[in-house]
């Protein structure tokens, strides 16, 4: 299940020490990517001798996008930030209403948001052979669409498309959003204006808030004493064309108001988007698949994330069992850290575990480039590490 952890989060370990710069940290993620399977891992592994990456939304602030917990994050900026949970959604019509009436003028930047050097860096880890899946909380859609050719399990699922609670059907959300438009001519309009003025230009909290914005993250913009409950959503179509049968054997029913939106009369039809709301449980092919990406690596690394939800920390808690290395690129604490590295050698030169508080997308493409120095100069024992970005 997706649950947040609200409690305060640790001060970053820094392993190994040297690891506080940023030529530190490369330095060691380069050793940590590169070394060999550890021998500490259980006789009966089926490692593939690569490293499982985990990602979260730190991972995508350099494409514009806001996140949860980083210096600049919607929950460090906004206390009272409280996303919407599953069960709210899936019974409250005007809960709805207000989601999508946010979801709406905050979609357009999000879709036209584009993955970053940190992305491609990681297109580069998978054809370099270091990396083997990616595990991503993201629900951005960047990483298939950095390496379509490097595995991604989409663990939260993705913006993309919608999923009918009823029937199951699946409806592109360009598509939803040009109905959201025709439904809400007024919005539109507002939106319009909004995208003209450049007020949804940047997706920092405190810009946001100074054009009288509130910015979250998965592209959801508040705007304070809206009137939300003039919003309305289309239904599903599958839902519309051939009402289903309910769980308790009755047959559903779906009404459409005078300009064709959901009505709340409707007993199906309820569209939500395909990914896994707060307090919603993970499918559980997506969790065993993930599992096994965990039991089939050698080492895991950590990108972009303070694995603040249940359903990444476990994950790394799995590994943890398992013996694996792990490493952890974020900026601040981590939830759990320390029980990640207790048992982690004071020697240790980063090949062993890593845990670097660093700008993501400063220092994967760097790590991309000393392993392409290693790979044509392998006698040399040690690589200088630059700070280049990788284009």
């Amino acid at each position: 299940m997706r649950i947040p952890y609200t409690g305060p989060l640790p001060p970053p370990i820094i392993l190994p020490r040297n690891a506080n710069t940023a030529s530190g940290a490369i330095s060691a993620l380069t050793r940590f990517l590169s070394a060999p399977p550890s021998p500490r891992l259980p006789a009966s592994s089926n490692s593939n001798g690569r490293t499982v990456l985990l990602t979260g939304a730190g991972i995508s602030v350099a494409s514009g996008l806001a996140d949860y917990r980083g210096t600049a994050g919607t929950y460090t900026l906004n206390k009272t930030y409280r996303p919407i949970y599953y069960n709210e959604f899936v019974s409250n019509h005007e809960a709805r209403k207000r989601y999508w009436a946010r979801s709406f003028l905050g979609w357009t930047n999000l879709h036209s948001a584009r993955p970053n050097a940190a992305h491609r860096a990681v297109r580069k880890l998978g054809e370099q052979g270091f990396i083997g899946e990616v595990i991503t909380q993201n629900v951005d859609s960047f990483h298939p669409l950095a390496h379509p050719e490097l595995p991604t399990l989409e663990l939260h699922g993705y913006l993309r498309s919608l999923a009918c609670i009823h029937c199951g059907n699946h409806l592109p959300r360009k598509e939803f959003q040009q109905s959201l438009s025709r439904l809400n001519p007024t919005w539109a309009a507002f939106l319009a204006d909004m995208l003209e003025t450049g007020a949804l230009d940047s997706e920092h909290p405190d810009e946001r808030r100074a054009k009288g914005l509130k910015s979250n993250p998965d592209g959801d913009v508040d705007v304070p004493d809206a009137p939300y409950t003039t919003f309305r959503y289309p239904a599903c179509p599958g839902c519309l064309a051939n009402p289903p049968i309910l769980a308790d054997g009755s047959q559903s029913s779906v009404r459409l108001d005078a300009d064709g939106a959901w009505s709340p009369q409707s007993t199906a039809g309820v569209l939500k988007p395909a990914v896994v709301m707060f307090g919603e449980s993970i499918a559980t092919n997506v969790k065993l698949a993930a599992e096994r990406a965990i039991d089939q690596a050698s080492s895991i690394l950590v990108v972009g994330s303070s694995l603040a939800t249940y359903s990444a920390w476990r994950l790394v808690k799995r590994a943890k069992e398992r013996n694996m290395p792990i490493g952890i690129l974020n900026l601040g604490g981590v939830r759990g850290e320390e029980s990640f590295y207790a048992e982690t050698p004071a020697d240790n030169d980063g090949s062993l575990g890593v845990r670097c508080s660093q700008s993501v997308d400063k220092i994967l493409p760097s790590v991309v480039q000393n392993l392409e120095t290693l790979a044509t100069a392998p006698a040399k024992a040690d690589i200088p590490a630059t700070q280049e970005n990788y284009a």
